[in-house]
């Protein structure tokens, strides 16, 4: 591990003041710890943002939620707010890591967590997300964990996140604050696809610092399913996932969202498959065809090739228990 400064600012505006290319936030390490291990980061300033108060779960004027960026994992799915009106989003929290994981990771960090490509573990090999220009081993070698949409000839790791498809289904906005002041990110242009630049995960300046999360006014509180696909039942990152939220006027669908992760370096929604959903009876032939339009384009690699009916399923299979309600399925309201 390369030698390192700490500081602990007081405030936001002095964290954000410290802040420069060689430097790193850290607050529950969950992610950075094992990235400095390894040696793919090699900060030369670790700026410790865990006393700076963002921790808080509050209804914001508009009926929606702003959590803090230092709210822990655990925190925030088990908190009662969350359960009752996002239950997506408890849900799919609880689908990652382990208690102990989720009792230290923040929600910030979960956001920023840096993709889990062997290759880009490896400091052995080239990868363009350590070293730009270095190459794409993953795309001839091992790439059954990876992408098959949105990925590019630079890059085909996938975002790992469980916490952020339910962010994207749920049209989070995420609050940073700059030397330049405050902004807020819609969270479908949060986090990058690779093109040419993949060492860029997100649109976060090296300088700004994520210092909460909005939710809008909640609208699946019944209809909602998040579905997990793995190679172990606990402990394991997603082969495929899927949010999928649902909101009925009679048996009619009135609004629906759908996410998927594990399939790109970004939470992948595509807002026509939705639209389409409006105004259908829901059965398995409608949910079908949203699947299929959801997974158009995507280019399987030589190993990977499953994922895009594994995913097509796993689209079916949440949008019917998400119709089915959490009533339906035994969920405890």
């Amino acid at each position: 591990m390369t030698p390192f400064s700490y500081h602990k600012p007081a405030s936001v505006s002095e964290a954000v003041s410290l802040a420069d290319p060689s430097s790193r936030f850290i607050a529950g390490g969950t992610n950075l710890v094992d990235l400095m291990k390894e040696n793919v980061v090699r900060p030369e300033r670790l700026i410790d943002i865990s006393g700076l108060g963002l921790n808080g779960i509050h209804a914001t004027a508009n009926a929606g939620v702003l959590i803090g960026a230092l709210v822990s994992n655990a925190d925030l799915a088990w908190h009662p707010m969350i359960q009752q009106l996002y239950p997506l989003l408890s849900e799919a929290i609880l689908a990652g890591a382990s208690p102990q994981l989720r009792n230290m990771a923040s929600t910030g960090g979960n956001l920023l967590q840096r993709t889990r490509c062997y290759y880009f573990y490896d400091t052995g090999t080239p990868c363009n997300k350590r070293e730009p220009g270095s190459g794409c081993p993953a795309r001839d070698g091992l790439n059954r964990i990876h992408a098959i949409l949105g990925a590019s000839a630079a890059c085909v790791a996938t975002h790992p996140s469980d916490m952020c498809v339910a962010l994207a289904a749920l049209e989070a906005v995420v609050h940073v604050k700059g030397p330049s002041g405050e902004r807020q990110i819609p969270f479908a242009d949060f986090h990058r696809l690779p093109e040419d630049t993949p060492e860029r995960d997100n649109q976060l300046a090296v300088d700004e610092l994520v210092t909460g999360i909005e939710l809008p006014p909640p609208l699946f509180e019944h209809h909602y399913r998040y579905l997990k696909i793995r190679d172990r039942a606990s402990y394991a990152f997603a082969l495929v996932s899927v949010a999928a939220a649902l909101r009925f006027d009679g048996e009619v669908i009135q609004q629906a969202r759908l996410a998927l992760g594990g399939v790109a370096h970004k939470p992948w929604r595509v807002p026509d498959v939705e639209r389409m959903l409006i105004g259908q009876v829901p059965c398995e032939a409608l949910f079908t065809q949203a699947a299929q339009m959801l997974l158009q384009g995507a280019q399987p690699l030589s190993h990977n090739g499953f994922k895009v009916t594994l995913a097509q399923r796993a689209c079916v299979r949440a949008l019917s228990e998400a119709a089915l309600g959490a009533a339906g399925r035994g969920v405890r309201p």
